[in-house]
């Protein structure tokens, strides 16, 4: 059985799905979830598995892919710690709709279909559970939105700071540990690598952020929020 310590109950609760479960139900449901971890870059499912479990971000960050046939790929999402991801899969009962991997080292906490139905029992949950997935609708329209309307120094702006959220990183001055090459954040905001490459150099000049080996100091947060609003499509 997997431990349900007071740290894996923080993390989980940081979740809007598991925030209002009692301390008995969150340990009633780690007999029956196993503990994964995966290295960098390592391969978690792939599209068109089998969606027999759903997965929470216990520590690093997973991104959700969608492969095409000739060999490319857009990112369709950033799952943080707290977060969950493979809901859809687990509750149809079908396969998967895109690709996971490890952005960084990560520890999953699994759980199963047959372990997960009977939470849908409780009304709270339920409602809980609807909220997760409004919200996974909302963000998907959102960055529809955002590469119709937004230029791309407006969608690299927005991505810089919501990962500065997401790690919960001080304003002004935050410092991401990204994961993602120039190429993967341009796959992630519908731009192509010179793009992304371009902007960031030119804001690097400015002194808006500066770059090291795949981390990210945002030096001018305000300069990156006022861009952010830009709405003009290249």
């Amino acid at each position: 059985m997997v431990g349900p310590t007071p740290e894996r109950r923080r993390i989980l609760r940081r979740s809007a799905l598991f925030a209002r479960l009692p301390d008995d139900e969150i340990d009633k449901m780690f007999e029956h979830v196993v503990i994964r971890r995966y290295a960098a870059d390592a391969q978690i499912f792939y599209k068109g598995d089998p969606g027999s479990s759903m997965m929470a971000v216990l520590r690093g960050r997973v991104v959700i892919r969608a492969p095409s046939s000739d060999g490319k790929e857009v990112i369709l999402n950033i799952i943080n710690e707290g977060e969950i991801f493979g809901e859809i899969a687990l509750l149809d009962g079908k396969e998967r709709t895109a690709d996971a991997t490890a952005m960084t080292d990560c520890e999953l906490l699994v759980i199963a279909r047959r372990s997960f139905l009977p939470l849908l029992e409780r009304p709270d949950f339920m409602r809980e559970l609807l909220n997760v997935l409004c919200e996974r609708l909302r963000r998907t329209s959102e960055q529809v939105e955002d590469v119709l309307f937004l230029d791309v120094a407006a969608r690299i702006a927005k991505t810089l700071l919501r990962f500065a959220k997401a790690d919960d990183a001080p304003q002004p001055s935050a410092r991401i540990v990204l994961g993602l090459s120039q190429r993967e954040i341009g796959n992630l905001i519908g731009a192509s690598r010179e793009k992304v490459n371009r902007r960031l150099q030119a804001w690097r000049r400015a002194g808006i952020i500066t770059v090291d080996k795949g981390t990210i100091f945002i030096r001018d947060a305000a300069a990156l929020r006022s861009l952010q609003l830009i709405a003009r499509a290249e």
